[in-house]
């Protein structure tokens, strides 16, 4: 139903499967010690892993969702010619709510590849992937408040692509001892249809 590979101009995206991703390779990444980890963590709905086996528990859980059709999870890797060519920039998913028509938005990237738009240019392909290839009706973005960064590149590719502000959600995600809100922005299959029509016209 997932692709297994999905190109972008500058990005390949592939399915976080054992197959396709080295667990060491992922959890030098996503250790408690790796690089600017606490930054990148800071809004995000996943601590830092302990050990590879935490690493390799998640791509079990990948690959449960894909073959139960509830989410297609990706490594985030740049092509040839980009700073960081082949290296894992982050991981991105598309969880699935079939009973809603609705597919949810994630990413994180490492901090190397902040500030290139790669946020954009895989939210534009996965939007695809949900409306031409799932037939879902609406793609759903969220950020905890007081992610600035992530709020203005969502502004950005939400914006491109026709969608909209929905509003803040009130404890909305447990986090620690906090319960913090999350800002909602969405896409509907008639909004991306119109852009992507404005685009051609």
């Amino acid at each position: 139903m997932f692709p297994e590979r999905i190109e972008t101009d500058r990005l390949v995206l592939e399915a976080i499967t054992h197959e396709n991703v080295d667990v060491f390779e992922l959890y030098q990444h996503t250790a408690h010690d790796a690089p600017h980890i606490d930054e990148i963590t800071e809004h995000l709905s996943w601590d830092p892993h302990a050990t590879p086996k935490q690493t390799a528990e998640f791509i079990d859980w990948a690959e449960k969702n894909r073959n139960e059709a509830t989410g297609a999870e990706y490594v985030i890797r740049p092509k040839d010619g980009e700073d960081g060519a082949g290296e894992i920039a982050g991981t991105t998913g598309l969880n699935i709510d079939w009973d809603r028509r609705t597919g949810a938005l994630g990413l994180w990237l490492r901090k190397p590849f902040w500030g290139r738009g790669y946020s954009g240019e895989r939210a534009g392909v996965l939007m695809e992937l949900a409306f031409d290839r799932l037939d879902l009706e609406l793609v759903a973005i969220e950020h905890l408040a007081g992610n600035e960064k992530s709020r203005r590149a969502i502004e950005k590719y939400v914006e491109a692509h026709g969608g909209q502000y929905d509003g803040i959600l009130r404890n909305r995600r447990p986090d620690g001892d906090d319960v913090r809100d999350s800002h909602r922005f969405t896409v509907t299959r008639e909004q991306w249809e119109a852009s992507r029509a404005e685009e051609t016209s």
